[in-house]
């Protein structure tokens, strides 16, 4: 099929064929329709994060849609690559574009760092805005600052965090993964009146332990993970 392809498809057969996957040229869209995705070409530990990934986006309730075929324009990009996109904005859908890349830290001659990096298009955030009626005003401490150690009490940490936002309170999330000490003196910093541990023990008993940081006697309660309606209230009575 390389004769088929456009003149600049052809040219990135050669320099960056991925980018060919961007192409709007009909012709080359008609013979991209048939051709094998990059789904079904993910070596093992590239599958396990993307799924990750995935686990993480649902446990905060944010639709996902799959596109194996898009494109990022810088080639530093490894593993996942994303836009954010709003169905207020028409044809020019897309707010937020980025994705992973490992490698460029050490390429630019610093040590090997993880990173994630995005781009926000500005024009299209004030279009946005001007869709809704406000933002929230922002605060100057969380209500609630969440710490977390292991895999299972993240993932209970993150479903926490995000239902509690959605209940209109102010939650700062611990995601480092660092000892409970550590992250004990962030949410003491953040100036949160109140700290939510989630560790092995309170995921077995399904709870979570809220323990006063400041301004109040400091009385712990374990409450079940499953009763909002007291944890919201404690938090903000």
């Amino acid at each position: 099929h390389r004769l088929a392809l456009d003149p600049d498809s052809q040219e990135r057969l050669q320099r960056n064929p991925l980018r060919i996957l961007d192409s709007k040229h009909p012709d080359t869209q008609a013979l991209l329709a048939d051709a094998p995705t990059l789904l079904g070409a993910l070596a093992p530990v590239s599958r396990e994060r993307f799924e990750q990934v995935q686990a993480g986006l649902e446990a905060l309730g944010i639709p996902v849609c799959l596109n194996p075929r898009l494109v990022r324009g810088l080639d530093y990009y490894g593993h996942t690559a994303f836009e954010i996109t709003s169905s207020q904005l028409g044809a020019q859908a897309t707010v937020c574009g980025g994705g992973r890349y490992d490698g460029l830290v050490q390429q630019l001659g610093g040590p090997p760092t993880a990173c994630m990096g995005w781009a926000l298009g500005l024009e299209r955030l004030v279009l946005l805005l001007s869709q809704v009626d406000s933002l929230p005003t922002a605060e100057a401490a969380p209500d609630l600052y969440v710490v977390n150690r292991g895999e299972a009490a993240e993932a209970a940490a993150v479903t926490l965090a995000c239902v509690l936002r959605r209940r209109g309170l102010r939650v700062e999330l611990d995601g480092s993964g660092a000892a409970f000490g550590k992250q004990f003196k962030r949410a003491d910093r953040s100036g949160a009146p109140w700290a939510a541990v989630l560790g092995e023990g309170e995921l077995e008993r399904q709870a979570v332990l809220l323990k006063p940081l400041r301004g109040q006697p400091l009385e712990e309660r374990l409450c079940p993970l499953a009763d909002l309606d007291t944890i919201t209230q404690l938090l903000r009575p």
